[in-house]
């Protein structure tokens, strides 16, 4: 009773002053009764009673004037803590949730309130107590409860009525941007605050935010749009989908597409525009913004492993580049999610001026699609920001903040990360010299991390490079960054192999101290949208010390960071490298690619390279410190070899070395008795033992481990495991086992492909450019590996399954209902051949079966494909069919493969550049360079006169004379490829050769392609010469061993 009269107290003081109470008291009037809300809980009277409820909304009812302090008080004093659901459900019914929007975006867009000026009221907020928001939990319930308040005044029903709304947007943008990293881990234990904000990721609530019809409306929900984007990375395919959907559907009347409105915003913008005519203008844009007055907000950063400050720019300039920021990334996040679902026909319909196919499907294209000139105005901007982002780290973050890499704890220092203790025992309302520090954001957008702002950018770059290397449409050189900036000239290859050396002395030391690789893909990071998650609940994260593990990790975490950061800031050509690497010429590339190779070569092989010469130094003892010791050693890499059964007898007895497959090895081929084939293998033996082994192993069927493409062109069989969990009962040992060792082949096969780029063996085998992408992206820097890693994409699927392609994009475009004509729902039927396995002789079996699997788990079965999700299901079945499905078998293989290859030297190179460096290059075989560097033997060997033989002369003569396809068969019949090596005949290894064969001139030409050796007899006429070798090579008879 006496409760209910204080309640009563304060209502009657508000009605008698409603000024004063709102403008001069309301802060702590409020701030009173949140001290009573635990009171009201435990009273069933209180409950009973309106008193609490009147009290509560009584200041609301002052003059206009009066009002928007009464609901910044009510926010941030009442709201901002947690409330019981009836109370919060009986006190929305007398809040005006506009007002009290416009209330906390007006409080947290403004510095807090100082002394007024004459003529002003006094207001309370900010003034007598420390501000309540700069609390992280304060901050989270009040997002919860502002977001219920809006919910409940529009019955919890059409979000979309409000979810657009300039003052929802702005309050609740400006709170989920100030806790984005801690929005997950109070979700998962706080089932209240989880039902709010899960109801802002939904269709209605996200689908016409890009739908404002002024500039200044578009800049603020693109701001919210990229913070959804930001919290709510799990369903950020979603969201995309949304954005893009809903901005088309509801902005096409009055401003054309999403895509080209925020476009033309983006090439108006400071920041475009300066870093368009010069990539040195992005620095002081990307340069971590100087501390603000306002109060910072302490939160957790993306990555889980540093708190930082919440900067908002109080100046004009600052809040327009902030603004211009946001715009730009909205884009590029809508233009990926364009571009992975646009095939590249639709691509290129844009700078088509005829219409020949489905008009309404073409118009849609068309609305999505950039002009080729204006892609190229793009590619320019991402290109000169991207590249600065990665060769002027050290400026953007400032050389003071570089030390020692291998100095642990003056990186963490440095970087800017608190020990874990000390974040433990910080009380949240102190601070500390490291909390001062401010933020690595862009901006000062909370959150906007430089290496989120890299990935995108990065991520949108190589998707229009595959575009271009698939169709050429943008000159070669513009891709390649200016000498000014980045020139190849003096020691450019030397410098990079100096950085590639810092990077491997950093990994030492890691690996000293039981760390991850800084740039490992497959550490325990986990999910690729997950972040760390702070133990127990929130509140524990900043109130109790974390326990021993817990700490541990942490440590572990920022030490990772940290030297990740200073490899960034000290190898900028290796980031360049490694994350953009078509700004630096194909052939200088692969110089660097083969310096690397040798740079490892000579650590492993104690300084001796050459193959004999590291197996003198194993017998002798120079690695093991007596002589003889190395027997054992060189036994290892010795094996028997049967000609018919090359794969299996090569992963029988190499499979347990691992990365000692890099070392030279030594092979005896025997027939089919044991009986050991003459030659002695003094390398060449071992290249056509390689050569043997891909050409058996990849050999393309259902129940092989590769099957190829209608161009041919092979990547792993998606359905190989499953038809082995179909043939094997999968739970018993045997079909584990059988599962295991089908996983193993893929990786020996790796390490086998592994090799022969090691050792520059070209081998006559081509690969779908969907799986050598995603060798290329296996290696991207540590600075935003997951989102430059492999994206399925509509595009890929083309290359996988051409009438699979052909059908999505019949539904992608289909202008009639969707769900009624096609009737389909998120689910996908796998056809699995069934192999002739013993459990299923002697059996009438077909000869494959089917299965449906479900491709949104559990309710892909009951969710139909409609027009409004069928974005989504294109993905799904992408998703699945490029990625899925053939996980674990591309898995395996891409382990063996970076196990004699650093995964870091192959992002060097896209697809196309990586089919090269595996089977050498498609442009004609220049003769005069071969003629140049190849080795004479017997009688043609050249004497003192310098002079060729009359028959090599005509050699050369019928082949400059050969169209280029037989003069490729010329070079298959003797190298076993058709393709020249990268850096010419000059690098072929062993040397092209040409030796006498008798003067019979009925005999054909031969060779051993083990040793590159073309055994040529003395023909007398070109003719003859000419007929003799175009019929060895085209029958392709003629190899022998002699």
């Amino acid at each position: 009773n006496q409760v209910s009269v204080l309640f009563q107290a304060l209502r009657l003081l508000s009605s008698l002053e409603p000024r004063l109470t709102a403008c001069r008291v309301s802060e702590h009037y409020y701030h009173t009764l949140a001290l009573f809300v635990p009171i009201w809980q435990s009273s069933d009277i209180l409950k009973s009673s309106t008193a609490f409820t009147v009290a509560l909304t009584a200041p609301l009812a002052a003059p206009a004037s009066s009002t928007p302090t009464a609901y910044a008080s009510l926010a941030t004093q009442l709201l901002s803590t947690h409330l019981p659901r009836d109370l919060l459900h009986t006190a929305s019914a007398a809040i005006d949730s506009q007002r009290l929007g416009s209330a906390v975006f007006a409080a947290l867009s403004s510095e807090p309130s100082k002394e007024p000026r004459e003529g002003q009221e006094r207001t309370s907020y900010g003034k007598s107590r420390r501000d309540p928001l700069s609390n992280p939990h304060r901050r989270l319930a009040l997002l919860a409860n502002v977001i219920f308040v809006y919910r409940f005044a529009h019955s919890f029903s059409d979000p979309e009525v409000y979810s657009a709304d300039r003052d929802f947007v702005g309050a609740v943008g400006s709170l989920l941007s100030s806790v984005s990293g801690l929005v997950e881990a109070e979700s998962a234990h706080n089932e209240f605050f989880r039902e709010q904000t899960d109801s802002l990721v939904d269709a209605e609530n996200v689908g016409n935010l890009l739908s404002g019809s002024n500039e200044e409306d578009a800049m603020l929900f693109a701001g919210y749009a990229l913070t959804l984007l930001r919290v709510f990375r799990r369903k950020g395919d979603d969201i995309r989908m949304w954005l893009y959907l809903g901005s088309n559907s509801t902005s096409s009347r009055n401003r054309g597409s999403a895509i080209r409105y925020f476009w033309n915003v983006v090439q108006h913008t400071t920041v475009y525009q300066a870093i368009t005519k010069d990539s040195r203008a992005a620095i002081p844009f990307l340069k971590l913004q100087p501390k603000q007055d306002r109060s910072e907000w302490k939160t957790q950063s993306l990555d889980g492993t540093r708190p930082f400050t919440t900067q908002k720019p109080v100046d004009s300039a600052g809040n327009r580049i902030t603004k211009e920021w946001e715009i730009i990334l909205v884009f590029l996040e809508l233009y990926t999610f364009v571009l992975k679902i646009m095939g590249d026909d639709e691509f290129f319909a844009g700078s088509e001026t005829s219409v020949t196919t489905n008009q309404s499907a073409i118009s849609r294209t068309r609305d999505n699609t950039l002009p080729l000139t204006e892609v190229r105005d793009l590619t320019t901007f991402l290109k000169n920001l991207g590249f600065t982002m990665y060769f002027d780290m050290s400026l953007i973050i400032g050389s003071n903040d570089l030390s020692d890499g291998n100095d642990v704890g003056s990186l963490s220092k440095h970087f800017g990360r608190p020990s874990v203790l000390a974040m433990a025992d910080e009380d949240e309302s102190s601070k500390s010299d490291d909390d001062n520090r401010v933020s690595q954001s862009v901006a000062g957008i909370t959150g906007m991390s430089i290496d989120y702002v890299k990935g995108l950018v990065t991520g949108v770059l190589r998707q229009i490079y595959e575009r271009d290397s698939r169709r050429r449409f943008l000159p070669k050189e513009h891709w390649l960054m200016s000498s000014s900036r980045l020139s190849m000239e003096g020691n450019f290859i030397q410098a990079v192999v100096v950085e590639e050396e810092s990077r491997h002395q950093i990994q030492e030391v890691s690996d000293a101290e039981g760390e991850d690789n800084p740039y490992d893909l497959d550490g325990d990071d986990g999910d690729e949208h997950e972040v760390w998650q702070p133990p127990a609940t929130v509140r524990d994260r900043f109130r109790r010390r974390p326990n021993g593990a817990d700490t541990e990790r942490r440590i572990r975490q920022q030490r990772k960071a940290s030297r990740k950061r200073y490899l960034q800031a000290v190898a900028p050509r290796l980031e360049i490298l490694q994350n953009m690497p078509f700004l630096i010429p194909f052939d200088t590339r692969v110089q660097i690619f083969r310096e690397f190779v040798h740079l490892d070569m000579l650590k492993r092989r104690n300084g001796y390279v050459d193959p004999d010469l590291w197996r003198q130094s194993i017998m002798f003892g120079s690695h093991h410190g007596s002589i003889g010791g190395g027997d054992g050693e060189l036994n290892k890499h010795h094996a028997k070899i049967r000609r018919k059964h090359v794969f299996e007898d090569a992963f029988e007895q190499f499979w347990g070395l691992g990365e000692g497959l890099k070392e030279p090895i030594q092979i005896t081929f025997v027939d089919e008795f044991d009986i050991v084939e003459a030659g002695i293998d003094g390398g060449g033996v071992t290249k056509e033992f390689q050569t043997s082994v891909t050409s058996q192993a990849f050999e393309p069927g259902p129940e092989n481990l590769f099957v190829e493409n209608e161009q041919h062109l092979l990547y792993p069989n998606p359905a190989l495991l499953d038809a082995i969990r179909y043939a094997y009962d999968a739970s018993t040992l045997e079909g584990r086992l059988v599962a295991i060792e089908t996983c193993r082949r893929y990786e020996f096969l790796g390490r086998i492909v592994g090799k022969c780029l090691y050792e520059g063996i070209l081998v006559d085998i081509s690969f779908a450019g969907f799986f050598l992408l995603k060798w290329a992206l296996t290696g991207g820097s540590g600075s935003a590996p997951r989102e430059t890693g492999y994206r399925a994409n509509l595009n890929d699927l083309r290359e996988m399954d051409e009438a699979l392609y052909q059908g999505l994009l019949q539904l992608k475009n289909y202008p009639g209902d969707v769900e009624a004509d096609f009737s389909l729902n998120f689910t996908v039927t796998d056809n699995i051949p069934l192999l002739s396995a013993p459990v299923l002789s002697g059996k009438n079996a077909p000869m494959s079966k089917t299965i449906t699997r479900d491709l949104r788990p559990p309710s892909g079965t009951d969710t139909p494909v409609t027009n409004a999700n069928r974005l989504l299901y294109i993905s799904a079945i992408a998703r699945h069919r490029l990625q899925t499905q053939p996980h674990l078998q591309t898995t395996a293989f891409l382990k063996g493969l970076a196990s004699i290859i650093q995964p870091s030297w192959l992002s060097m190179f896209n697809q196309s550049e990586l089919q090269t460096l595996l089977g050498g290059t498609q442009a004609p075989l220049n003769i005069p360079d071969l003629r140049q560097h190849t080795a004479y033997g017997g009688v043609y060997a050249i004497g003192d006169d310098g002079l060729e033989h009359a028959t090599v002369a005509m050699f050369w003569d019928v082949m400059e004379a050969l169209e280029d396809v037989d003069r490729r068969r010329v070079l298959k019949f003797v190298t076993s490829t058709p393709r020249a090596p990268l850096l010419g005949f000059a690098s072929l290894n062993p040397r092209f050769s040409i030796r006498d064969a008798g003067a019979d001139e009925a005999r054909f030409p031969t060779t051993s392609t083990c040793v590159n050796l073309l055994k040529l007899p003395m023909y007398r006429s070109k003719e003859a010469l000419r007929d003799k070798l175009l019929y060895a090579v085209r029958s392709g008879a003629g190899f022998d061993l002699s």
